[in-house]
């Protein structure tokens, strides 16, 4: 194991354990508080979903110039300590009107 593969793996065990997730925001006026990479507008669920939908990091980065490896990997670590907020708002987001 790489010494990135360590730190990733620290740093979710530790957001497991602690319900704390770094470069992750929920502000209550941006994006309806959904949990955001931190200073964007770019919701966790939506960059779940595109990864659900087969979308590769690569091409993420190139719909998102502004994310980092790290916006990913915490949006992945949020994702797996709360599945069923993300998946309840990729389906609130995905349903017609």
């Amino acid at each position: 194991m790489t010494g990135a593969e360590k730190a990733q793996l620290l740093q979710w065990v530790t957001s497991e354990l602690s319900g704390i997730y770094p470069g992750i925001e929920q502000t209550p006026d941006v994006c309806g508080g959904d949990a955001c990479i931190s200073r964007t507008r770019i919701p966790v669920w939506s960059l779940v979903n595109s990864k659900k939908l087969g979308l590769t990091d690569a091409q993420l980065f190139e719909s998102y110039p502004t994310l980092t490896q790290d916006d990913l990997c915490n949006a992945w670590n949020y994702y797996r300590g709360n599945g069923p907020e993300i998946e309840a708002q990729i389906f609130e987001n995905s349903s017609p009107s």
